[in-house]
């Protein structure tokens, strides 16, 4: 695997258990920490889910826009006072970081409520592989040919300019529309466990 961009947005999944007793307390505690993450710069968002009802296994997800602002919100003195308020409350049992393009393949989350990290492990590479090619394929192709009939001196430009305007033009549209509507059409396939061979 790659090493991630300094700049791409970090998710953090962290997996805490909490004393049933002691519910209430969290709760008020978890929100005092999204309040206070909200004013930072680079904090794009948070939630939190509980593995079943009457479970102490909480699963709590907070995202920032880059690893740089990440850093600065995990080494601030308010997050680590409101940290230290947390002790005894929870027990940290798993902290996992994701980057790049395994964000593309997480299970979707519903928007109007919190949520947390996605109990799903990012689908196996080749599925990745494969619903890239599928989309990018046939939105590259039409693209290209829409292009080349609107502009037709296109054909006779350098390869390098027209892979720079086809890639400067289609990183946007695959990322923000394209790429999310195909892995949610096709969750269903991404996400289902292979069966050994």
């Amino acid at each position: 695997m790659s090493p991630a961009d300094p700049a791409d947005p970090v998710t953090v999944s962290i997996h805490r258990v909490v004393s049933p007793e002691r519910v209430p307390e969290v709760t008020a505690w978890v929100q005092d920490g999204v309040n206070l993450a909200n004013r930072w710069p680079g904090f794009l968002g948070s939630g939190w889910i509980r593995a079943a009802e009457g479970s102490g296994d909480w699963y709590m997800l907070y995202r920032f826009a880059d690893a740089g602002r990440l850093a600065a919100w995990e080494q601030s003195d308010e997050r680590s006072a409101w940290l230290a308020r947390g002790t005894g409350l929870v027990e940290e049992q798993r902290v996992q970081r994701r980057t790049g393009i395994e964000g593309w393949f997480d299970a979707p989350a519903r928007q109007d409520q919190p949520s947390g990290p996605p109990l799903l492990p990012a689908p196996p590479r080749w599925k990745q592989a494969t619903v890239i090619w599928l989309a990018f394929f046939p939105v590259n192709l039409t693209f290209t040919w829409l292009f080349a009939l609107a502009v037709p001196a296109f054909a006779t430009w350098p390869l390098p300019l027209r892979v720079l305007v086809t890639t400067v033009v289609l990183t946007p549209i695959m990322s923000y529309w394209v790429l999310p509507w195909m892995t949610g059409r096709l969750s269903g396939w991404l996400h289902r466990a292979t069966k050994p061979g």
